[in-house]
């Protein structure tokens, strides 16, 4: 997405931990694969005006899509992680661990669509010239339930992701809870201000970090805060409490987001939003998001009632 290559790596090391997500899924394939794994997959894009471009992603559809040309089906807007892209899923293996967790009966037939984000934080940039926050709303969502066989309505619309796609997850659906039914986030990036650490350190190495867009170069902070789950649950908490919302983090999460995670549960329940949250032993690494990632899907299956 030629746009996209302009925007920040606010916290370049994910990159690491989004390899390592990669290189452990892969590793759990002798445990987790099927012994007959019949969905597909389907890579296409997905012209968008607003970022001038074409925006890839993949679409995991279940073996009965093509079985039952006649049923319309949920949809689960799963975000990458930042480093990664559309094909992370599929890539890593975790389409193998989909699809036993639908061939032993933990999870029901949705489709998985996953876009390519670049390392937007799915939000709208600071200085305005990559909208992706706009195109994933006005353009992509439509865009994907005409061409498949979507419900196409609000309890048929789930979105969750990891770390940034974490990130992403909540700040979508906290914003527009309206549109999506569950919110499900592993390890999110979560701070309700940028520690001054990475402040300092995107602003002195601003040139080869490409600290040139998404939250303000210099960093922002009132953008920062004006776009963080926090701020979104305050002004949205009387609409948040019809949408599910899920989410965990390892308690040696090397970026501190366990202590976001933590103060957003605290937050959620003092505003009475019902949601469900754990803090499990690990890291912010292959190992954490391998194994708990059924938890995150078997979450969105019964929240979308599959």
């Amino acid at each position: 997405m030629k746009p996209m290559k302009r925007l920040s790596r606010l916290v370049p090391h994910l990159r690491e931990a989004n390899l390592g997500f990669i290189v452990g899924l892969i590793v759990v394939l002798a445990l987790s694969a099927p012994a007959h794994a019949a969905g597909r997959v389907e890579c296409r894009t997905v012209k968008s005006r607003i970022l001038q471009d074409n925006v890839r992603y993949c679409a995991l559809l279940p073996d009965s899509y093509d079985a039952d040309k006649t049923r319309r089906y949920p949809v689960l807007y799963y975000l990458h992680g930042l480093g990664g892209n559309e094909s992370e899923l599929v890539d890593s293996g975790a389409w193998n661990i989909v699809e036993r967790l639908r061939e032993t009966g933990r999870i029901g037939d949705f489709l998985i669509v996953t876009p390519d984000a670049d390392t937007s934080f799915y939000i709208n940039s600071y200085d305005g010239k990559v909208r992706y926050e706009d195109f994933f709303i006005r353009e992509f969502i439509p865009a994907i339930e005409r061409r498949y066989r979507a419900e196409g309505t609000r309890v048929g619309r789930g979105i969750g992701g990891i770390s940034m796609g974490g990130y992403g997850a909540l700040h979508l659906a906290f914003k527009y809870p309206q549109l999506f039914a569950a919110v499900s986030a592993q390890s999110p990036a979560l701070y309700k201000r940028v520690p001054q650490r990475i402040v300092a350190a995107a602003n002195q190495h601003a040139e080869e970090m490409n600290m040139n867009g998404i939250f303000g170069d210099p960093v922002d902070q009132r953008f920062w805060i004006r776009n963080t789950p926090f701020t979104l649950a305050k002004l949205h908490a009387a609409r948040l409490k019809h949408l599910k919302i899920y989410f965990d983090c390892g308690d040696q999460d090397r970026y501190g987001f366990d202590q976001g995670a933590r103060e957003l549960d605290a937050l959620l329940t003092s505003l009475q939003v019902p949601h469900e949250f754990h803090i499990y032993p690990g890291g912010h690494d292959w190992i954490f998001f391998a194994q708990h990632l059924p938890a995150s899907l078997e979450f969105q299956s019964r929240a979308l009632k599959q």
